[in-house]
């Protein structure tokens, strides 16, 4: 189009196709040329409303061509985004994954028995294939490593025993170590999800045979050692990872619960223990979920408690509680920090269910959520069918040789079953307060 007159080309160009599309209809128009030189944007045409109908349509045409090639360069610019994201998808080595299952979102008050939960943990985000043949080579040499142990021991058993010990208790740690760092690996993985299961059980039933055959090396090292002095250590927050009391709670119209316990987890430190039985999941339940304070529950009952532990420091902590008038008191390292009543009232603890360190029940035994695990360190988990003393509490938080041992449960290696990479390391209060 020559310089000086777009305007009137333009408006000659839809003048001619106007006339000529409509020549047959009812109305007869005649397709007449325009001078080149006539200002179609601003002389008059020989009917008054002829000029402004055209003007109008010709900027509605005009707005209508900019609108579409504003659209244009959008549905460019789209198809660009997703041809990249296309070529990274197809770049990518890993299998196509199948529909992954569903869960059930978060929040930030405690769950309801029998309400849904996200049973996947952290394993949805489970290792790939990659990640676990190094996973299995490294479990290889680690299988190795301890068939040398074993030989190691047999070799030297005859003298030389409290060496031998710490040698064997040094390498057993390191083991431990590696289980874990591999295990936290897997955990910022991906898997194919209908491969979860078998790998996850390959997984398990390799770290449950590792734990085993540590435990038998570490045998000759507990025939001189208390077995009270250890703690229980739960890396991850996983769905899976737990110890279990192999005994149960009597009825008991009071009680009085006390452990030592290390964490900086954020948000909430988790669930250190809870006691289920038939019918009620949430029996006796500690537990920090979210931003909500530490709360013990009872027959499903809530007290906050003034717990302020998640500093990576360790802290004693303890609770008692009589079912008359439901009166409690908390304690952190030997000094009350709260107390109240009206606790589930008159509600004796139930006997016949099943005492979980690390993770929340939701049914008896099981129903773990990820979100509710505890994540820290745990020790001298003992409980008594009775109040206990201000003075005698103040002896457990101050490793006092007074302070008196659980008459329900008692903290001891024989008491206590671990899962899915918990692991147990050598452990002393006294140490800690030094």
């Amino acid at each position: 189009m020559p310089a000086g007159a777009p305007c009137s080309l333009f408006f000659a160009s839809v003048l001619l196709l106007r006339a000529c599309a409509q020549s047959f209809g009812q109305t007869r128009f005649i397709c007449t040329s325009v001078p080149v030189d006539m200002d179609m944007c601003t002389s008059s045409l020989p009917s008054s409303g002829t000029a402004e109908e055209l003007q109008t349509t010709v900027l509605q045409l005009r707005e209508t061509v900019l609108q579409q090639r504003e659209t244009i360069m959008n549905h460019k610019e789209t198809i660009r985004e997703l041809t990249t994201k296309l070529g990274r998808c197809e770049s990518q080595s890993l299998p196509e994954a199948g529909p992954s299952e569903s869960k059930t979102g978060g929040g930030s008050s405690r769950k309801q028995p029998g309400s849904s939960k996200n049973t996947m943990g952290d394993l949805s985000r489970a290792p790939a294939a990659e990640t676990l043949s190094q996973l299995g080579q490294t479990l290889q040499s680690l299988k190795t490593r301890l068939e040398n142990l074993e030989q190691f021991s047999r070799i030297n058993s005859s003298g030389q025993t409290n060496h031998l010990k710490d040698i064997l208790q040094n390498k057993i740690d390191d083991l431990e170590k590696q289980v874990l760092s591999r295990v936290n690996s897997l955990e910022e993985g991906k898997l194919n999800p209908k491969n979860e299961s078998e790998e996850r059980g390959k997984i398990e039933s390799t770290l449950t045979s590792l734990h085993q055959r540590i435990s038998d090396l570490e045998k000759g090292q507990k025939d001189n050692r208390p077995t009270d002095k250890f703690q229980l250590t739960f890396p991850l927050r996983t769905n899976y990872m737990y110890a279990k009391v192999k005994k149960s709670l009597p009825e008991m119209y009071a009680f009085s619960v006390g452990m030592w316990i290390k964490s900086n987890a954020s948000p909430g430190v988790g669930t250190p223990f809870s006691y289920a039985v038939p019918g009620q999941a949430n029996e006796l339940v500690l537990i920090e979920w979210g931003n909500n304070p530490m709360e013990i529950l009872i027959n499903d009952k809530v007290a906050k408690l003034p717990f302020v532990i998640n500093d990576g420091k360790w802290h004693h902590i303890c609770i008692t509680w009589t079912t008359r008038d439901g009166v409690w008191e908390a304690y952190q390292d030997g000094t009350q920090g709260g107390h109240g009543e009206n606790l589930a009232p008159y509600h004796p603890i139930k006997p016949q269910g099943v005492l979980v360190l690390g993770q929340e029940q939701d049914t008896l035994g099981g129903g773990f959520d990820a979100t509710q695990a505890f994540v820290g360190e745990l020790a001298h988990f003992n409980i008594w069918d009775r109040k206990l003393s201000p003075g005698e509490i103040y002896n457990l938080a101050t490793c006092s040789t007074k302070a008196p041992a659980g008459n329900v449960i008692a903290w001891s290696e024989t008491n206590i079953d671990i899962y899915g990479g918990a692991t147990k390391w050598t452990f002393e209060a006294c140490r800690q307060l030094n």
